[in-house]
């Protein structure tokens, strides 16, 4: 592969990514709001870009093969807050494939597209959208998008639908819902490699004894996640006490981010759980 653009490098999850990302191709090109990160890899340049601003994002996607989509918000805010990079900045990065003829978008979606389906419903990548947050809604609006553009202009797209991407599973939740590190790069590495994906959903999520969500629709893509979070199931419980079963963040495939109000940190709420959960009581 010649040249493959990432967006959101400088993340936790685009960071992680760069690296067997330059192996993969003989052209890198990351990109952030932020500036460069120090040392790059051989093979890898780095543009700082606004992902709302298409004149900006457009030229990194010339000659592209792939775009790995990763640049967003990653946190629940007020509409106008997402609406340039999370809405606008999906519509430029893959309105720029279009003109550019790249072939596939890897979409770093999210759990939160159907963050108020039940966790105890067993749903699969089938599942209608029920986002739980603007931000979940952000999510919805490039998942259809992705679509739309795969069966009106011929770009291949793999949304991965990201559930809890700690380098730990860090509370309860995260017993069903943690994607490792590890895993998640052999996730991106499938979506990148699989030889024709058409529009395909696959969540995000570890080998987990307790995962809430279905796979097995999207098994041609290869990934076989090989991490687990039982493997801390133990201690988590022991320190979380007994859960609330009328508890939306419980119940709900969304987590904490089903139980904000509109607008407000969903990622504080996670901490907050997460703080709930690793403090011993009593």
């Amino acid at each position: 592969m010649q040249k493959i653009v990432l967006t959101g490098a400088r993340g936790a999850l685009g960071t992680s990514l760069r690296g067997p990302l330059s192996k993969m191709c003989a052209q890198l090109v990351s990109t952030d709001i932020r500036p460069a990160p120090e040392g790059l890899f051989d093979n890898e340049t780095y543009v700082q870009a606004d992902l709302a601003k298409f004149d900006k994002i457009a030229p990194l996607l010339e000659g592209a093969d792939m775009v790995v989509h990763f640049g967003a918000i990653v946190d629940e805010k007020p509409f106008e807050d997402l609406l340039g990079p999370n809405f606008i900045g999906a519509y430029n990065v893959w309105e720029a494939a279009h003109r550019h003829g790249v072939r596939r978008v890897v979409y770093a979606s999210s759990i939160h597209a159907v963050g108020l389906a039940a966790t105890n419903a067993g749903i699969d990548t089938t599942e209608p959208h029920h986002p739980d947050t603007f931000y979940g809604l952000a999510k919805c609006f490039a998942e259809d998008m992705a679509r739309m553009y795969w069966e009106k202009r011929g770009i291949e797209a793999v949304c991965l639908r990201i559930m809890s991407c700690t380098p730990e599973p860090q509370n309860i939740r995260a017993l069903g819902t943690w994607l490792s590190h590890r895993d998640l790069i052999q996730l991106v590495t499938r979506a990148i490699d699989t030889p024709t994906v058409g529009y395909t959903v696959v969540y995000g999520v570890s080998n987990n004894t307790r995962c809430p969500v279905d796979n097995t629709k999207a098994a041609f893509l290869g990934y076989r996640p090989v991490d687990n979070a039982e493997e801390w199931a133990a201690t988590l419980l022991a320190k979380a006490g007994t859960p609330d079963p009328h508890d939306v963040a419980l119940t709900r495939l969304g987590g904490p981010f089903a139980a904000v109000p509109l607008g407000e940190s969903g990622m504080a709420a996670i901490a907050a759980l997460t703080a709930k959960t690793t403090t011993p009581t009593g």
